[in-house]
């Protein structure tokens, strides 16, 4: 295929570049980045999308979304498809998928999960919301990219799908650390701790696959001075985007409301800015050491 690409930092780049390898046509457009091997340079990014059978996207933001967006689809041919990546609120998501349509594309939105060493590996979870057709014609583009995508529903569902998932992830993250903190101040091994809860009704992904004590379970971010695979931040911006739509769906989330004030506390007011998400470990037992202190 003829693929658009837009966005080529930590994610887009390899992601474009394992396109590339596969004898995808790849013209890929950054405002900051170079393009990675293989990936012919454009202009702009209206150039990248002109003739592509697929643009695909890669964006900080839902605003920066709707901007590149409305660059974009006036440039691209009838019957290609716009397909963002980014995670990005519900309502872009939407907005953009309806603006593609008026224009005769078909749109989806199929935010990842995996990080940079999923992009790089190809292995990659696309969590994608769209019209059946346009999901079966990207298909075989998610399988280069990733080794699943899971086709959600319509428009602005991957987004949804994936808001919820996180919430998930940095709750489970946050009674790890705290599980961990706890434990240290009973005097419990860090070790047996997780023998223990990794098979026990305590299992969660953030305990058994991305333990965040150091030198216990499979390696991690723990292990390489909490150095990110997933930043903090991003965190924030996931759960800040959880509590967005949990408002306007007028739904009651309290446990992803506390979790998105102690992820931003962390980055914007302790030490979490540039450390990984789980990185909240040293930081409870921390304050569980003062706590006992006084």
């Amino acid at each position: 295929m003829k693929i658009g690409f837009i966005g080529l930092g930590n994610m887009g780049a390899p992601m474009a570049a394992n396109l590339a390898a596969a004898g995808h046509q790849v013209t890929g457009f950054d405002t900051a980045a170079p393009e990675p091997e293989g990936v012919i340079a454009a202009a702009s990014a209206a150039e990248a999308a002109r003739d592509a059978d697929v643009v695909i996207t890669m964006l900080p933001n839902g605003q920066i979304l709707r901007s590149v967006a409305a660059q974009v689809i006036p440039a691209m041919p009838a019957g290609a498809v716009f397909c963002d990546c980014s995670t990005v609120d519900v309502d872009s998501a939407r907005a953009v998928a309806e603006q593609a349509r008026a224009a005769g594309l078909g749109a989806l939105d199929a935010p990842v999960s995996g990080g940079i060493g999923g992009a790089q590996a190809g292995t990659l979870t696309f969590m994608v919301g769209g019209a059946d057709a346009d999901f079966a014609r990207v298909a075989p583009l998610f399988g280069v990219m990733g080794q699943k995508a899971v086709h959600c529903g319509d428009s602005g569902a991957g987004q949804a799908a994936k808001i919820c998932n996180n919430m998930i992830l940095g709750v489970t993250m946050i009674a790890t650390c705290e599980a961990f903190a706890l434990a240290d101040r009973l005097g419990l091994d860090r070790q047996k701790m997780f023998d223990v809860v990794s098979t026990s009704s305590g299992y969660s992904w953030s305990m058994n696959a991305y333990c965040p004590a150091p030198g216990v379970g499979p390696v991690s971010p723990a292990d390489n001075g909490y150095k990110p695979g997933f930043a903090s931040e991003l965190m924030l911006k996931d759960l800040n985007l959880s509590q967005q739509a949990a408002r306007s769906a007028g739904a009651e989330t309290p446990m992803g409301a506390l979790a998105r004030q102690l992820y931003e506390d962390f980055v914007e007011r302790e030490d979490g800015k540039g450390r990984d998400f789980s990185a909240m470990l040293p930081r409870f037992a921390g304050n569980m050491r003062q706590i006992g202190e006084a």
